[in-house]
């Protein structure tokens, strides 16, 4: 008998320890069988050598029903074996993970309107100019959100440093300053990286802090996502650094580890950028999955107001057409990732370029996390299909 209390207290505390609830898929209206079949679908992957390896996570109802690594977290310079707890290089997923709920948590205290011209916290950022009439529009902070501010999409590293001279990020936020303004704001959607090292700015002169603290201590130490960080390697954190996937192999030899692989985010920001930085793995995002379908809220654990997260993941009427809402993809052409059975217009989610992302249905209250890393060892993977499949598959096993 007491040796059977005694291990209800075990059990007890070992369940205690995690920072989101677990329980089985049954338990929460999922149908086991058809969720495992997920496992064939990223081993053929691997096999196929699209990825070498992944982390899969699913959230329902506030719970994290699945959570499974496949294949090898490194196949260069050593092969180890994937574990669940693996820290990726989330890339565009940062977007959303860092910056957007970053921007949204400053937006709520009242530190600016979605409607504010970026020129007011940015001097010097320029506006489009009409080039028939030679009109002026201002790009607003929810232009920046949505993709619909008419900045390139990118510009490289080497471009800006012939320009300005310099690797740091003040050249870089002066070089998008003047960049040509490619289409009037609100008209067109084209995913761009400059829209959040934007806003990055903005946040930064707004608050005096840099984005990456602003998110550590705003967000990821709110929610308790205890293995989510930017620069782990520059900021020696030794745990994390245990368990980060490396990707891609570099020119000397080497692979990149605890690094950001987006090239403007590594070399001219720094790290600390607005579109690629931050590390995590796929526990710390379910737990931020759950609390966005909780509305901000998880375990007493308050992120954001209800109503910030509706604004935040509805796309605003003035760009219905282009599907995008504040720093989420709902229904762009990005959103394959979401597949073809979750809910067709609110779903909401994100993708990073070295293999991982999101996908968020807020009506099945069901979450669908894929950290994997197509980059490593050669940036030669490919995931857009597997990613729609995974939805699908998680999305066909719910059955209550």
């Amino acid at each position: 008998m007491k040796k059977s209390v005694l291990s209800l207290i075990a059990i007890f505390f070992a369940l205690s320890c995690y920072a989101i609830e677990r329980k089985a898929p049954q338990e929460e209206g999922m149908d086991p069988e058809r969720l495992a079949k997920v496992d064939d679908i990223i081993n053929a992957s691997i096999e196929n050598k699209e990825i070498p390896g992944a982390v899969l996570a699913v959230v329902r109802n506030g719970s994290l029903v699945y959570l499974k690594a496949y294949g090898n977290k490194s196949v260069y310079p050593e092969v180890e074996p994937m574990t669940e707890n693996t820290v990726f290089d989330l890339a565009s997923c940062s977007k959303v993970v860092g910056t957007t709920m970053s921007v949204m948590h400053l937006f709520e205290q009242g530190g600016f309107r979605l409607t504010d011209r970026v020129d007011m916290y940015i001097p010097g950022f320029e506006p489009y100019v009409d080039p028939k009439t030679g009109e002026k529009v201002n790009i607003r902070i929810v232009d920046l959100l949505t993709h619909s501010s008419g900045l390139p999409a990118y510009v490289s590293p080497e471009t800006v440093i012939k320009a300005c001279g310099k690797d740091d990020p003040d050249s870089l936020m002066s070089y998008i300053c003047k960049m040509k303004r490619e289409f009037r704001p609100t008209t067109d959607f084209q995913y761009s990286c400059l829209n959040f090292i934007t806003l990055q700015n903005i946040l930064q002169n707004i608050t005096g802090e840099k984005l990456c603290d602003y998110a550590q201590k705003n967000v990821f130490d709110v929610l308790g996502m205890t293995h989510t960080t930017y620069n782990p390697k520059l900021n020696n954190n030794k745990e994390i650094m245990k368990l980060v996937a490396p990707t891609e192999k570099q020119p000397d030899g080497s692979v990149l580890l605890g690094e950001v692989h987006d090239p403007l985010a590594r070399v001219m920001n720094h790290g600390n950028s607005g579109n690629a930085g931050v590390f995590s793995n796929a526990e710390d995002l379910a737990i931020l999955a759950a609390a966005l379908m909780n509305g901000g809220e998880i375990d007493g654990k308050r992120v954001l107001g209800k109503l910030t997260v509706e604004t935040m993941t509805r796309v605003p009427d003035e760009v219905k057409q282009l599907g995008r809402s504040l720093g989420w993809d709902n229904y762009s052409p990005y959103a394959s990732n979401n597949g073809n059975i979750f809910h067709p217009t609110k779903t909401y989610g994100h993708t990073g370029y070295t293999g991982t992302s999101i996908v968020i249905d807020p009506v099945s209250k069901t979450a669908v996390i894929l950290l994997a890393h197509r980059v490593h060892p050669l940036d030669k993977g490919s995931v857009v299909r597997l990613r729609a499949l995974v939805a699908n598959v998680v999305a066909g096993a719910v059955v209550e």
